[in-house]
């Protein structure tokens, strides 16, 4: 097997060559004058298990246009199998209609991955599970909670916790970490979104007096929600919030609003690459999960079981 990054995490790409003890693929990702983008692989890969790791996440757009040309590169370079590590699956909030004519880009996204000539897939805490379905050829979706619960279980240990969904739609994910962590009690944030971006915290399901809240969710945009649940929890009695997040998107003023927020900590991992406001702030901690993905693609070079990860 060999491993090709992108420009969209190279950290992260470096950390995961490092795990497996493997070095990147010497290649050229780069942009001309006009911001084409240009990839130049400068050593032999005919007929190796080729994996190439690139998040999707901001700038999106030229950041799956790397990924696709990767892949393009690498087909035309007689591979013989490309696998697309997709840490952080951009466009996933689009996969569904929402409204009439309106797109669903997930699926186009996943056609355009399919179509540039990837075998596979290998993403992390997809937005929606159903994505895997939108993909024509293999998709393992991993899963970071194994991850955050023992680093949860390291800092916390016995402390009277209870873990809370900021929304209904993310009870599944949040009940599967409680379940990880000897079954503690679970929490759910009723909220209303009256419009993409922001929302209003009706109230809280569950008795969450004197307990030590952890909220768990794929990602974190705006901020804005985790923000207003993480007040809603403390005007409830909650001892003390910490997030644990997969996916730190982090857009606009997000960072600024958790360094203001109520929350004593945000725990986001490594599939999305740090800015430097985020790597600067106190109250943002990053996890790894380089060695889960590492696992991962070696389970995939050698076929075998992948979902034994998370037994």
């Amino acid at each position: 097997m060999k491993i090709m990054s992108g420009n969209a995490n190279l950290p992260l790409a470096r950390s995961i060559a490092g795990y497996l003890e493997l070095p990147l693929v010497d290649a050229s990702v780069r942009r001309f004058a006009d911001e084409e983008i240009f990839v130049e692989i400068h050593e032999n890969v005919r007929g190796q298990d080729m994996f190439v790791v690139q998040s999707t996440g901001f700038p999106a757009n030229d950041n799956l246009m790397e990924l696709l040309i990767c892949v393009d590169a690498l087909k035309r370079a007689s591979a013989k199998r490309i696998t697309a590590v997709v840490p952080y699956f951009g466009y996933a909030r689009q996969d569904r209609k929402p409204g009439p004519r309106t797109p669903i880009s997930a699926k186009l996204v996943a056609n355009l991955i399919t179509t540039a000539g990837a075998d596979r897939v290998l993403a992390v805490d997809l937005h929606a599970g159903q994505i895997q379905g939108f993909f024509d050829i293999p998709t393992d979706n991993l899963f970071a909670a194994p991850v955050m619960a023992a680093d949860i279980q390291a800092r916390y240990g016995t402390r009277d916790l209870m873990v809370v969904s900021p929304d209904v739609g993310g009870v599944v994910r949040a009940r599967a970490l409680a379940k990880r962590l000897d079954n503690v009690p679970l929490a759910i944030v009723d909220k209303r979104r009256d419009k993409p971006g922001s929302s209003e915290v009706m109230n809280i399901i569950g008795d969450v007096s004197g307990r030590h809240c952890i909220m768990i969710d794929d990602i974190i945009d705006s901020g804005g929600t985790l923000c207003n649940a993480a007040q809603a929890l403390l005007d409830g009695g909650a001892s003390s919030v910490t997030a644990y997040i997969t996916h730190g998107v982090l857009s606009g003023g997000a960072v600024a609003r958790v360094n203001d927020s109520a929350l004593e900590e945000l725990v986001i991992t490594d599939s999305i690459r740090a800015t430097d406001a985020a790597a600067d702030s106190p109250r943002i901690r990053y996890l790894t999960i380089a060695p889960l993905i590492g696992e991962a693609m070696r389970r995939i070079a050698d076929e075998s079981s992948v979902s034994s990860l998370f037994d």
